[in-house]
């Protein structure tokens, strides 16, 4: 009976004593407690670097955006000056139509006068011009002809000759002698010896200038006494007459007058060649 009764009061005990299952479930709120903690921690820490990257990204959007906004800037007042120009030229469109419905004859009388000028211009011949400089300079005070200058005439200068000759009826071939300023002190002798070396009886180095005019005629002769040794050597140039001339310092490359100047100026030292057609020679008495 004794024993039953213990054993009843242990049973009892036992069914009263719920504190390892308090422990149990305890233990297991803490487990999910430190869970929830883990995982707001992890959410914290990507929420921050989520929110520092997007911070960065606004950064340099906001950067691009200024710069976009330059941008639009310089385009704006580029567009605004383009716009301001494009009403100028208008403007000045508009004057003009007025001068021209202004000035209609004028206009027209003023046209002739610029085609008539072009048709001249296109018809008349060109004027070559060699440059007494390079390889192709003459020693100074002489008439010879440097090699290389003798050779571009033989050759290129015939050419060209024949080829604006028979174009446009052109029969006479001037060739004009320019110097510098230079004083020229020699003791000339053109006046003694002048019309036998136009006559190949004596050579150009013969004659000796006394100016710049004589200077200038004597490398004009030369020129022409190698080009009708080309004609007479060979089959060219036929019917073509030469004529050499010196402007002495006189004329500037622009054809006009030069001033007093006694320095060296080799862009004014050159040889012209002018093609005009053989007129009848009126004589006035």
């Amino acid at each position: 009976m004794s024993k039953k009764r213990k054993l009843r009061n242990y049973e009892a005990t036992e069914s009263l004593n719920v504190w390892p299952s308090f422990t149990d479930l305890m233990a297991n709120a803490f487990m999910i407690i430190s869970l929830f903690l883990l995982l707001t921690l992890f959410k914290s820490l990507f929420l921050k670097y989520t929110a520092q990257e997007t911070e960065q990204n606004l950064s340099d959007t906001e950067r691009q955006v200024r710069l976009l906004q330059r941008e639009l800037a310089t385009l704006e007042n580029e567009l605004g000056e383009s716009t301001s120009n494009v009403r100028q030229l208008k403007k000045t469109s508009s004057e003009l139509r007025r001068l021209l419905l202004s000035s209609n004859q004028s206009s027209r009388s003023r046209i002739d006068v610029l085609q008539s000028e072009i048709q001249r211009l296109r018809s008349a011949p060109p004027v070559v011009v060699i440059q007494d400089s390079g390889e192709y300079r003459f020693e100074s005070g002489s008439a010879s002809l440097p090699e290389e200058l003798k050779d571009y005439i033989t050759i290129d200068l015939v050419d060209r000759i024949e080829r604006i000759s028979q174009q446009r009826n052109l029969y006479v071939v001037e060739i004009i002698g320019h110097t510098d300023g230079q004083v020229n002190f020699g003791n000339g002798n053109l006046d003694q010896q002048l019309e036998e070396v136009a006559q190949g009886k004596q050579p150009v180095d013969s004659l000796q200038p006394g100016s710049n005019a004589d200077l200038g005629l004597m490398r004009a002769l030369e020129v022409v006494k190698q080009l009708q040794a080309v004609q007479q050597q060979t089959d060219r140039l036929k019917g073509v007459q030469f004529r050499p001339y010196s402007a002495a310092q006189l004329q500037l490359p622009t054809g006009e007058f030069a001033p007093a100047n006694r320095e060296p100026d080799a862009s004014r030292r050159r040889i012209e060649i002018r093609f005009s057609p053989l007129g009848k020679a009126e004589t006035v008495r």
